[in-house]
């Protein structure tokens, strides 16, 4: 398994999407919580069978959110740099 960092803007990022859920729903958060752990255990674990965005970043899908993990791999380990909205821009977080 592969140490996974999450950076201060994919925290950010969790957080707030997961306030907006319990506002509307605790079941809905909590799964979304256990959703996002499952993708960063799967990331540890095999980070580069997922695919690319481009060069330098790699993403995973949630399957029931719309939301995606967008990573880069760093010696020694990974660091998610965004947990994104899938209908934001897609590269706002290019510069992290």
């Amino acid at each position: 398994m592969t140490e996974v960092r999450i950076s201060s803007a994919a925290e950010e990022e969790f957080a707030d999407a997961l306030m907006w859920y319990s506002q509307r729903s605790l079941r809905a958060a909590t799964e979304f919580d256990n959703e996002v752990d499952r993708a960063i255990q799967l990331i540890s674990a095999a980070a580069n069978q997922y695919p690319a965005f481009d060069e330098r970043h790699r993403y995973y899908l949630l399957r029931r959110f719309p939301f995606a993990i967008i990573y880069r791999i760093d010696e020694p380990g990974v660091v998610v740099v965004a947990i994104a909205h899938t209908s934001r821009s897609p590269g706002y977080w290019l510069m992290r």
